[in-house]
């Protein structure tokens, strides 16, 4: 391969800079991927490194799976034996290897986050925690937190002084011994039991030194002091090691990202080499100067500077609207406008956004206008009711120790054990230092089972049965036979709603995932799967090539690219968040500002940024000024003064008076303010004004059951009086809990 040809200088620097510890600066856009693929092609082509010596760490599997493919381009004969993987993939790989060196059996469970939070209801109710006053996340949290730092347990427990800290203290140790018992591992344990292997295992970490002669980290700037930890073990064999990553685009400080990991690196390495690549081949030359313009106003950074040689592009464009409704509204109607002139299509553009909650209004205006979308973070496919009900069967089949999964299912479909006989199966397995499932195979041994003894001893005697046939069968057909044996799929047919077709569709489509795991596998085992189902992130599932418009976070859109981009929610208070602007640290204002850096880069060729002047927030109006992000982009590349005293409303009727009359029509007959009348109404009340408009009665409560066109059905929980509305919060079954306002959600009690 002539390297010269397809590389850039820097590139290809990166590319032949092969020796020893190499920081690699890759700037949004810059080629990243390809440097790191065409690098491990040099090693293979032209330094004659085995394939099975290099070693290529990710963040998603997306990001692996791309990786992999462009290797098998260029080196078809031995990409097989590259190692590429994600932080968790890896550490799952060696764990399974060597696991049972620090006490677990090779074929542990991994936790998701459902899983964990269970686990955490046992241990708050065996403490006599009260989860009103604290809940489970305010505990798992804090865990995570801890282990991202590698404090364990009994360090934690050696620190804690205050009431608090030593109640988290116990909590911990609690919730370790538990998942150690189920002969489990949540993410966090992936890396951290991983780094505590090659620090007290000789063998596991001389396999290491003599394997990875050469490693590679993607998007370092997002690693936590425990995947840092873990990097340099892995590679303190031959320090061939090389960092690709972006400083400013480290946005998961929230996560455990630590900053510092990037920016001290040439501390940690002394002598590293320093790349830059900051030729930019994704934007137009104004979004790159727009993101330059903002970013330059952080100081905690390494300096570069992006360019391209690609058109100068449109300018960006801002809009403010009196209100998120009238916000929502355009970018909707916008969006539609670019697909009936044929500029872009529904899958080309995205809505980026600070927070989550920020997506309901748009989706509200999204479905009101027939614009096909999907939300990114939203419920996870892994997650479903029925898809959790057949992978605790699996889970339960190959590892018996974990009591969430066969708790999960020893009564699903129904079997007549109650919660009555399941806590006393629970006594026993905890007064006999038992597993749960250890407990359930001698329930004729349980007292005060009685006559719910039998079946539980038939539940126990049905996995049993399971477990002999997995060794002969393949994970699509021990599905097959699970789905068969319990009836489930035929429970829900028999029940016939369009939930629960749907839920059939869903059971479907994982024995499709099954199937094509057995497929690409080369050694497909039970385990294998459960494995790579547990390490799935919401950006995998991000399909390609799909009509639709996706809904996001600034957070979830990292490491992707749209033609069309739609930044919402510029606001000081928003974006940056109220709790950067007020903090003392400095350091949380630049975290916000790489976020906006990160969304003003996801855009191709059109940038709009959009902000709304009132925003109802907990139930409360908030008035907010232009974010100071949109502020410190030079104004020559910004469509429209963003200074000047006209109102929204009267800069839009000027510009389009037509599209605006028909804003308002709609929004009388939506029954709530028009344009005009909010900033009136704005002018004689500033602090109360909207709180006083008439509304409906609703025909539903708090505990009733509801149904909603796109969530299915589920229990309202709250409501509230939210000025011009009633704000209705739902827990879905499916789509989790919902905030929405009443006479958009449209929701029918059942």
């Amino acid at each position: 391969m002539n390297y010269k040809d397809v590389l850039n200088d820097k590139q290809l620097e990166g590319v032949m800079t092969t020796e020893g510890p190499v920081l690699i600066l890759a700037g949004a856009g810059s080629g990243k991927t390809r440097v790191l693929t065409h690098r491990v092609a040099y090693l293979i082509e032209e330094k004659g490194v085995y394939p099975d010596r290099i070693m290529a760490i990710t963040f998603t599997n997306k990001a692996a799976k791309e990786m992999k493919e462009r290797i098998e381009k260029m080196c078809p004969s031995t990409s097989r034996d590259i190692w590429v993987a994600t932080f968790h993939s890896s550490c799952v790989r060696l764990l399974r290897r060597f696991g049972e060196h620090i006490g677990y059996d090779r074929n542990f469970t991994i936790y998701d986050t459902d899983d964990s939070k269970t686990v955490m209801k046992e241990v708050l109710k065996k403490l006599n925690i009260d989860t009103k006053k604290y809940k489970e996340k305010f505990f798992l949290s804090a865990i995570s937190s801890a282990k991202n730092e590698l404090v364990g347990p009994e360090e934690y427990s050696s620190k804690a002084f205050a009431p608090d800290e030593k109640m988290k203290a116990q909590v911990y140790m609690e919730y370790e011994n538990r998942l150690k018992s189920n002969n489990a591992m949540d993410f966090d344990d992936l890396i951290m039991n991983t780094v505590s292997l090659l620090k007290e295992d000789r063998e596991a970490a001389e396999f290491c030194r003599n394997k990875f002669w050469y490693v590679m980290v993607d998007e370092y700037q997002d690693t936590n002091t425990a995947q840092f930890e873990l990097v340099r073990l892995l590679a303190s064999g031959r320090e061939n090691l090389c960092v690709v990553g972006d400083d400013d685009q480290s946005i998961y400080k929230f996560r455990g990202a630590n900053i510092y990991n990037i920016l001290n690196f040439e501390k940690h390495y002394p002598g590293a080499a320093v790349i830059r690549l900051e030729q930019n081949y994704r934007s137009t030359s104004n979004i790159l100067d727009a993101a330059n313009g903002v970013i330059q106003n952080n100081m905690g950074r390494k300096e570069k500077t992006l360019w391209t040689t690609a058109e100068e592009g449109e300018k960006l464009e801002f809009h403010r609207f009196p209100s998120a409704y009238e916000e929502a509204e355009f970018i909707a109607s916008d969006i539609d406008r670019q697909v009936r002139n044929h500029a872009f299509s529904y899958g080309e553009s995205a809505v980026l956004y600070r927070t989550n909650a920020q997506s309901r209004i748009l989706e509200e205006k999204f479905l009101l206008e027939n614009i096909p979308y999907k939300i990114v973070g939203g419920v996870n496919f892994y997650s479903r009711r029925e898809i959790k009900d057949v992978l605790a069967y699996l889970k339960t089949i190959d590892n018996g120790r974990d009591d969430v999964a066969v708790k999960r299912i020893i009564n699903v479909p129904k079997r007549s054990i109650g919660q009555t006989s399941i806590a006393k199966v629970e006594a026993y397995a905890e007064n006999n230092d038992l597993s749960f499932y250890e407990a359930v195979c001698h329930a004729d041994r349980i007292p005060d089972l009685k006559s719910a003894a039998s079946k539980v001893l038939g539940f126990a005697e049905f996995i049993e049965d399971l477990k002999k046939k997995q060794e002969t069968l393949s994970v699509p057909e021990l599905i097959e036979l699970v789905l068969e044996a319990t009836g489930y799929v035929e429970d829900l047919r028999a029940q016939g709603t369009d939930e629960d077709l749907a839920r059939i569709e869903n059971i479907d489509e994982l024995i499709s995932k099954a199937t094509l795991y057995v497929n690409d596998a080369e050694n497909p085992t039970l385990s294998g799967f459960l494995e790579e189902v547990a390490l799935v992130a919401d950006i995998d599932n991000l399909p390609d090539n799909e009509e639709f418009v996706v809904l996001m976070t600034l957070h979830g859109a990292k490491g992707l690219e749209f033609p069309n981009v739609y930044m919402a929610g510029m606001e000081d208070g928003l974006f940056p968040s109220i709790m950067s602007i007020g903090a003392g640290d400095s350091s949380e204002l630049e975290e916000e500002r790489r976020l906006c850096y990160v969304g003003i880069t996801r855009a191709m060729k059109r940038l709009t940024l959009t902000a709304a002047e009132r925003r109802m927030t907990r139930g409360e109006v908030q008035y907010s000024k232009i974010s100071r992000f949109v502020k410190e982009i030079p104004s020559e590349l910004i469509k429209g003064d963003l200074w000047e005293e006209k109102s929204p409303f009267e800069r839009s009727m000027e510009k389009n008076p037509y599209e605006y009359q028909q804003v308002q029509k709609r929004a009388k007959q939506e029954k709530r303010p028009t344009m005009a009348a909010l900033y009136s109404a704005k002018e004689k009340a500033p602090k109360n004004f909207g709180t006083k408009i008439e509304k409906s009665p609703l025909d539903y409560g708090v505990g009733d059951r509801v149904s909603h066109m796109k969530f299915g059905e589920g229990d309202v929980v709250d409501i509230r009086d939210g000025g011009r509305d009633f704000e209705v919060t739902v827990e879905f079954d499916e789509a989790g809990r919902k905030k929405m306002f009443a006479s958009f959600a449209k929701l029918k009690k059942i």
